[in-house]
């Protein structure tokens, strides 16, 4: 039965950057790979008298962040202290920023099936993060490890827009696919990299007003916030129907293992935060010259590759997406296609009549064999030795049919394992395709002579015994035979 009430739903994300020193301090920002309490000083330890130094390159990657969402970058910003009380935050404040952010009023668009999402982008802006509470297991003492306090995160929140949870994924796996793209950070939710904490309400459905929001925390995967906020809608629908929704702003956890939310304490407002102006930092004004420099540098976005990868190389949307979605396949993907474009320009072809054929083509290899490869063999595109040159020359091989199918998974699994040429792996292992006619035409006459019974079914006109007589010649030459001249040999003498 369709429900009788709407979800409202807004995300708040923490963005880690990846700068190689913290926010306001020299320290490392890889703490997270060191000893606990090894990358502190007395800056990120919060002692008293100590003052803070804005990281100029974490300044630069959130605003280019604030770009790609579309975000207004105002001429002037701030940072400000928010007070507030927890063993992590070393000074009793967290420098962070308030009411003059670093951009606002952006949107993201995101695709989920055939439906297309706007969501409003209300602010993007800096602060320093807070220190880690490592729990030690059977004993009643935490420890407080600083490695983490004063990484530099990119706080975004959007506006409530979102009505589905599947939405709040969709927005999140293309929040990562960008910052991953721009390069300002990992986006790496299972080592904290990428935050999430997801607010939503019920109403009732043709109803304007907004009802008090719930705020879940502790998601730590984009599976978890999807079924955070499913868990949320169940139990705020039974409320509704109880007549008894929720009257005061209030603070849930997720606890993955029951899939339940758990009650933490009642939301603070920003009042309660005691907001004021960071003196110790002047304000940061932007100028223009400033603005258009990271403009210019800012690198092609996923939904532009999108319509590129669509638009030049006639990609399905399964494909496209496939290769954008994974930003080191897709660049390995386009140098393929270049080095294919070389070939054929070296070689005399029109490129721009026969490419297609072969993109295809090394798309399918690209997503069906070489990441399955790659995965199988604990490998990432990175790590492997194989080239795109000689990848290109692989495709040109299987498209001129000199290598069947499984010489050609055995050729590029050795490919994979050693960077070798294609070439010269064909001879070390014995892959070559046999072309010779005459020896194809003596291999067909056998087959053809031991299925007497299979020829009148395909002169019958069942299609599928021609397959079969195709993969029994395919058999007899120990699958080395080029299946192209097979099925020449084959329709000849069957006509």
């Amino acid at each position: 039965m369709e429900s009788r009430y709407e979800a409202i739903i807004g995300l708040e994300i923490h963005v880690q950057l990846a700068t190689k020193s913290k926010m306001f301090c020299s320290c490392s920002n890889t703490g997270e790979n060191q000893p606990m309490n090894t990358t502190v000083c007395p800056v990120c330890m919060g002692h008293p008298g100590t003052l803070p130094v804005p990281n100029g390159e974490a300044i630069r990657m959130a605003v280019m962040a604030a770009m790609a969402l579309h975000c207004r970058i105002p001429e002037r910003s701030k940072f400000d202290r928010k007070s507030y009380f927890y063993p992590d935050l070393p000074k009793g404040y967290q420098i962070s920023q308030f009411d003059e952010p670093i951009g606002v009023d952006g949107h993201l668009t995101v695709q989920l099936g055939e439906h297309i999402h706007r969501v409003g982008i209300t602010r993007l802006h800096l602060e320093e993060d807070a220190a880690k509470l490592v729990h030690i297991s059977g004993k009643e003492q935490s420890i407080v490890d600083f490695n983490r306090s004063g990484s530099p995160l990119a706080e975004i929140v959007t506006e409530p827009d979102m009505r589905f949870p599947e939405e709040a994924g969709a927005f999140l796996r293309e929040l990562r696919l960008i910052v991953r793209y721009l390069g300002v950070s990992d986006g790496d939710m299972e080592k904290g990299h990428l935050r999430c904490d997801a607010n939503i309400s019920l109403r009732p459905k043709n109803e304007a007003t907004l009802f008090p929001k719930t705020e879940i925390k502790n998601l730590n995967s984009f599976r978890a916030v999807e079924r955070a906020l499913a868990y949320e809608i169940q139990r705020q629908t039974e409320l509704w129907d109880a007549k008894t929704p929720e009257s005061a702003q209030s603070t849930r956890g997720w606890d993955d293992t029951k899939s339940v939310t758990v009650l933490q304490r009642t939301k603070e407002d920003a009042a309660d935060y005691r907001y004021f102006p960071e003196p110790d930092i002047p304000p940061l004004e932007f100028a223009n010259s400033y603005l258009r420099f990271i403009e210019a540098e800012t690198p092609e976005l996923p939904a532009a590759r999108r319509v590129r990868f669509a638009d030049e190389y006639g990609l399905t949307p399964k494909d496209t997406n496939v290769l954008v979605n994974d930003k080191q396949l897709g660049d390995f993907a386009e140098n393929v296609v270049s080095e294919l474009a070389e070939r054929a320009k070296e070689e005399g072809r029109d490129w721009e009549k026969g490419k297609a054929p072969l993109i295809t083509q090394a798309a399918n290899w690209l997503i069906n064999r070489l990441s399955k490869l790659l995965f199988d063999g604990g490998s990432t595109i990175e790590k492997m030795p194989l080239t795109a040159e000689n990848f290109a020359e692989f495709i040109t091989m299987t498209n001129a049919g000199r290598l069947n199918n499984q010489a050609a998974l055995t050729l590029l699994s050795a490919m994979v394992k050693t960077g070798g040429d294609p070439s010269t792996l064909i001879e070390e292992h014995g892959l070559s395709a046999i072309d010779d006619e005459d020896h194809l035409a003596a291999l067909v006459d056998g087959v053809l002579a031991d299925h007497g019974k299979v020829v009148e079914e395909y002169k019958a006109g069942k299609q599928a015994a021609f397959q079969f007589l195709v993969g029994q010649v395919m058999g007899a030459s120990q699958g080395k035979a080029n299946p192209q001249v097979v099925q020449k040999i084959l329709r000849d003498k069957l006509s």
